[in-house]
């Protein structure tokens, strides 16, 4: 393993943050926490496939000379992160839609009181008007 962090400390931090970077990228992207889209999603588990990528190379396979600290790479994590919490926040903050009544075929559409109030009227049956005899003619 290339870590040492007493002989070369910013090497061995640069590759602890590009494993967690990376490892973090993976989980967003595979687990839908927030809500992101699919797009998205597909971008964190790419970009956290790279940083994953990146830092096992540099900790088992490579043999020294010289590298490149990209530390402007680390933007990308941390704008990901914030689009997953800024979806996450957003998603909590809309109001869930009420359930919708069930109806019951069993009960007619009728209005109930209220705590202490009154049935409304029963409808009242009214005779039919007589009809005048047919006339023959």
């Amino acid at each position: 393993m290339n870590l040492d962090f007493d002989a070369e400390p910013l090497f061995s931090w640069y590759v602890v943050l590009l494993a967690v970077s990376g490892i973090a990228l993976l989980v967003i992207g595979a687990v839908n926490l927030g809500g992101l889209k699919i797009g998205w999603r597909i971008l964190n588990v790419l970009a956290g496939l790279g940083f994953t990528g990146y830092a096992y190379y540099l900790a088992f396979v490579f043999e020294g000379g010289t590298y490149t600290l990209f530390f402007k790479a680390f933007i990308l994590p941390v704008a990901l992160i914030a689009n997953a919490v800024k979806a996450l926040v957003s998603r909590s903050e809309t109001p869930a839609a009420p359930p919708a009544p069930a109806a019951s075929p069993y009960q007619p559409d009728a209005q109930y009181p209220q705590q202490g109030g009154q049935y409304p009227p029963a409808p009242q049956a009214q005779a039919p008007a007589p009809q005048a005899p047919p006339q023959h003619g």
